[in-house]
């Protein structure tokens, strides 16, 4: 936050409780943001998109549209900023040879 971003309308000096409420609300945003935009762009290009529950946060999958066969599958786990793999996403990541680490910074953040 800058020095703006510490005070209220009214001049006053916010709490720290708050700031930091503040900044992972935005955090927050931000990643939902950057989510929303791979998902749009995975849908683009012709992949299947579906959320996953633990260690990723999707399932893209490409097929063959003759015969609809699945050609390509692989794990996106979606990082905004300078956001780090937490433990479970290191473990699936070495153990998974098809994870995909995507980093997006959102546009308009």
């Amino acid at each position: 936050m800058g020095f703006f971003g510490d005070y209220d309308v009214f001049g006053r000096k916010k709490p720290k409780k708050q700031l930091k409420r503040e900044t992972l609300a935005n955090s927050r945003a931000k990643g939902k943001a950057a989510e929303d935009w791979t998902v749009t762009s995975y849908s683009m290009r012709g992949y299947e998109v579906e959320r996953t529950g633990r260690g990723s946060d999707f399932r893209v999958r490409k097929r063959d549209p003759f015969t609809g066969r699945v050609v390509e599958s692989k794990l996106v786990e979606v990082k905004s900023g300078k956001a780090k793999l937490s433990e479970l996403q290191k473990k699936t990541k070495k153990k998974k040879s098809n994870y995909k680490v995507d980093r997006v910074d959102p546009p308009f953040y």
